[in-house]
């Protein structure tokens, strides 16, 4: 009976074993799958990005402004694909005219992002931190919540999902917080990189975050970064802060959000300036979120 006992076991610990193991190599497969596909993305991204693209400087100043007051950070030694499948430059613009493949509608996308946008038209940005492994293109539907939590850029299955704006946020306007979501990926891809914030020291190495349109370059400076929890009743709601009713709303948000802050910026704002909150999933307590928000500085 003893021995009848002991082989079950060795049964079942076997079959624990060889699953927890595929599951392992599963997981780093579809790492490397979508490693290379996001390679691939920004391969074609920096291929078309302006070769020198303005940086607008840090400025704690009520405005926003840049240093260079170059708000578009567009440049014009930006060049453009030219052939049929991705639209014609206009020279005058530096904008590539395309035909959006579902609306019908004729718009006008950044060079860089013209060939990405042909291969999936829900793209409607692209994120990066500089010196990070954090560079993604931004999708959105909508029509349809989640919809990349759990896809891929090729909109199929993935565990890591894709960068995401929320549904309710208007990219184009823009609407005064752009909400974008991520995954914290254990192979540290995707907004695991976010995690780094809780260092202050990794702020002061990051202070800038790159979020583009498909139209327009734009940096933002981080106000804040916090972690709360996403249960119902008990956090910080910020993804609801989506447009400021008035200027008390809007500065009940700046100031909600700086006092959870871990540590003090010195970045303030003003009303009319327009936000970026990032976040992703963060273990210190239940259902825990990592979050960033950052102002628009150029």
């Amino acid at each position: 009976m003893k021995r009848w006992l002991n082989n079950l076991l060795l049964i079942i610990f076997s079959i624990v074993f060889i699953v927890s193991l595929w599951l392992l190599i599963d997981y780093y497969a579809e790492s490397r799958k979508q490693k290379d596909t996001y390679d691939d993305l920004a391969s074609l991204v920096d291929q078309y990005r302006p070769v020198s693209p303005t940086s607008p400087t840090v400025s704690n100043n009520s405005t926003g402004e840049s240093a260079d007051d170059n708000h578009t950070g567009e440049s014009p030694d930006a060049t453009a694909p030219s052939d049929g499948n991705t639209g014609t430059q206009s020279p005058s613009s530096n904008y590539v005219e395309m035909r959006h493949p579902v609306t019908g509608e004729t718009i006008q996308v950044l060079p860089e992002y013209a060939r990405i946008f042909t291969l999936n038209s829900d793209l409607v940005g692209w994120i990066r931190i500089d010196g990070t492994v954090m560079n993604y293109p931004v999708m959105q539907t909508p029509d349809r919540s989640n919809y990349y939590l759990k896809r891929d850029f090729n909109k199929t299955g993935s565990a890591h999902g894709c960068i995401y704006a929320s549904e309710d946020c208007d990219i184009t306007q823009p609407s005064d917080n752009i909400t974008i979501y991520g995954h914290n990926m254990r192979d540290g891809s995707m907004f695991a990189t976010l995690l780094n914030y809780k260092k202050e020291s990794f702020w002061v190495e990051h202070p800038v975050i790159h979020f583009d349109t498909l139209t327009k370059r734009h940096s933002y400076e981080v106000m804040a970064v916090f972690t709360t929890t996403a249960s119902v009743g008990f956090g910080f709601d910020y993804h609801n802060f989506i447009d400021a009713a008035d200027e008390d709303a809007f500065y009940k948000f700046v100031s909600d959000c700086k006092l959870l802050s871990l540590y003090d910026t010195g970045v303030d704002a003003e009303y009319g300036d327009k936000f970026i909150t990032l976040s992703t999933c963060e273990y210190s307590q239940a259902n825990g979120r990592m979050v960033i928000v950052a102002r628009r500085i150029g």
